[in-house]
């Protein structure tokens, strides 16, 4: 099996290593719903012994619970009357890394499977891989890459749960957007995050400021689609690691205060198998080339279906409240050329040639939002759809339909869309519509801040 690049390993490698005593433990992890690593540590001599040939398991719970852990009601693959049973974690051999900020500590992610080992079809990965079969089957590949947003501050993860995650100093005082020096002052902490996870074998770009008090982006190049999302769930869970190492905390949720929230900009495009140029013909009057006809029924795809698929881009009730004009966050369904109050962005030329979506926050699920996209350009192409007149100026302002406003509002398109049940199947839809449910609910019966605020002494 070919590495994705020399700074991975082989099973082999791996297993010499365990041999040598250089890796002592082996983390075997999935990305969940949330879109976090969950899984186990396990003792490198155990793994040689008893995993490498027949991996591991795990409770099918694993996939029908909320944020906090808790075991809920309406999943159709887990239940207590269905005696929560195992799942096999099927060991991805391509996806082996060192985990450089942990001693002695190698990474293999995995498949879920069931017993009978058939796929779990609700898996985030399995859901992208669906799609990208379908790809596969025409002839394409995808690219894609993400740019996730983080906000740090000066304080341990302890600390801020204990101050109920309010009045946290950030690692900025001022907006530090492309500033030197302020990424300068939070350099321990970029630096450490860079180079740990290029030594885990991520193609790191570089780190910039953002908007947002103590806001950051460290950027990474672009990849196969699976691999940008393994690459995402490592990234997200290892920044906040070495975080912690450094007495530091950082939240990727989509919007953490009234200011800009976090996003996850996430760049894709279609190649041919064979590496050929599928977005792009190279005849063209200014002797450029131009759009493809395959490239505008994508975007048309991608465009018609955002409403039908928000649900996968902004999961969480906190991930709407991102979508305010002026934030650069966008809410209106259009599109445009490098302009970035769309939802959809269409930047570069030739093989640069990609889409940005613009509606995903940084509490995204990678696998999701990626299949999401790739489903709905797949029905834009299937469809013939035409690509309607890009949008000049300010999308806020032009009265064009917008993205779903509330989790509620998402949930109700995503569960009634035939498009998404025709590609991704009732089995994934029935799933996440149980997800939001579940938040919804955890929601609705929560009394926060501002109610206690504005009724406790004047109601």
């Amino acid at each position: 099996m070919s590495l994705r690049n020399e700074r991975h390993l082989s099973m082999h490698d791996l297993v010499a290593r365990i041999g040598a005593g250089a890796i002592d433990t082996v983390v075997v992890a999935f990305t969940d719903m949330q879109g976090r690593l969950q899984g186990k540590r396990l003792h490198g001599q155990y793994f040689v012994e008893h995993v490498v040939d027949h991996g591991t398991e795990g409770c099918n719970y694993l996939l029908a619970v909320d944020v906090d852990m808790n075991t809920v009601e309406g999943y159709a693959i887990a239940s207590w009357e269905a005696g929560y049973g195992d799942m096999e974690f099927t060991l991805d051999e391509r996806t082996i890394r060192l985990l450089p900020h942990l001693p002695a500590t190698a990474m293999v992610q995995c498949d879920l499977t069931w017993p009978d080992h058939s796929p779990v079809l609700q898996s985030p990965r399995a859901v992208l891989q669906r799609q990208l079969d379908r790809c596969a089957e025409q002839g394409w590949t995808a690219l894609a890459g993400t740019e996730l947003e983080f906000i740090a501050f000066d304080t341990t993860y302890e600390q801020a749960w204990d101050a109920g995650y309010r009045d946290l100093r950030p690692v900025n005082q001022y907006n530090v957007d492309y500033s030197i020096l302020g990424t300068t002052r939070v350099e321990p902490l970029l630096r450490a995050i860079r180079n740990h996870m290029y030594a885990a074998g991520m193609d790191v770009e570089g780190a910039k400021g953002e908007c947002n008090l103590g806001q950051h982006e460290i950027g990474f190049l672009y990849a196969d689609a699976l691999t940008t999302a393994d690459n995402h769930a490592v990234y997200k869970t290892a920044a906040k690691e070495i975080a912690a190492q450094q007495g530091k905390a950082l939240t990727f949720m989509a919007k953490y205060d009234q200011r800009e929230g976090n996003s996850c900009h996430i760049h894709l495009s279609l190649r041919g198998n064979d590496g050929s140029l599928v977005f792009w013909d190279a005849d063209g009057d200014d002797g450029r080339g131009t759009r493809s006809r395959l490239y505008d029924q994508f975007t048309a795809g991608v465009l018609a279906t955002i409403a039908d698929l928000t649900l996968l881009y902004a999961p969480n009730v906190n991930s709407y409240k991102r979508f305010a004009a002026g934030s650069f966050a966008p809410d209106t369904i259009a599109w445009g050329l490098d302009n970035r109050t769309c939802a959809l962005r269409l930047v570069g030329r030739g093989a640069g040639a990609r889409m940005e979506n613009r509606v995903p926050g940084g509490d995204v699920n990678p696998y999701l939002a990626l299949a999401a996209m790739i489903a709905g350009g797949l029905h834009g192409i299937e469809a013939g759809l035409a690509l309607e007149e890009p949008l000049t100026g300010n999308a806020y302002t032009s009265g064009r339909d917008r993205v779903p406003g509330t989790l509620a509002e998402a949930r109700e398109r995503f569960a009634t869309s035939a498009v998404a049940r025709a590609a991704l199947g009732d089995e994934v839809v029935d799933h996440y519509v149980t997800m939001a449910d579940v938040e919804l609910a955890a929601f609705g019966s929560a009394v926060t801040d501002w109610e206690l605020r504005r009724g406790f002494e004047r109601l």
